[in-house]
């Protein structure tokens, strides 16, 4: 079976958010399980390495700041919108980062870009350091400070 779906995980994923992005028809659900299997095989070029997570209280943890983060600064942002004059001060912070996990970066890009009041992140790897776009920019090392404690040492955690 592996020969046939070298990744199931990924081809099932697909084929469900398939499945619910465009209806239940026998039409879509057959293309939703062509494009799974497609892409499936595609990853086989792309020749992934392989994730290495530590399950345990830190994944708990790091969901459960995310999600108080995210519900924290959609307050905030809405805020600023409708009751700051337009004098607030945006920017870029220079983060720079220890995590070495193409994974661990990727979940930490999601996390930064899901919280509203970070707009945008671009990685450098070869100088290690996450340029990150901040709506309300006050204290470019309390955010640093922030990232790294709350998400960072997190993530180190997790993916080892």
């Amino acid at each position: 079976m592996r020969r046939v779906v070298p990744y199931p995980l990924l081809a099932a994923t697909l084929f469900v958010m398939w499945v619910l992005l465009t209806g239940f028809s026998p039409g879509h659900m057959l293309l939703g399980a062509v494009v799974a299997l497609i892409v499936s095989r595609v990853m086989l070029v792309l020749k992934p390495e392989p994730v290495r997570i530590r399950f345990g209280p830190a994944i708990v943890k790091l969901f459960g700041l995310v999600v108080a983060d995210i519900v924290r600064s959609n307050i905030a942002v809405a805020r600023i919108v409708l009751f700051r004059p337009p004098a607030q001060r945006s920017g870029f912070i220079e983060f720079p980062t220890e995590l070495r996990s193409p994974y661990a970066l990727a979940v930490l890009a999601i996390i930064i870009t899901a919280t509203p009041g970070t707009l945008w992140v671009q990685h450098d790897a070869r100088r290690h350091v996450v340029l990150i776009h901040v709506l309300d920019l006050v204290d470019e090392d309390e955010w640093i400070a922030l990232i790294s404690d709350r998400y960072e040492r997190l993530l180190m955690e997790i993916f080892v």
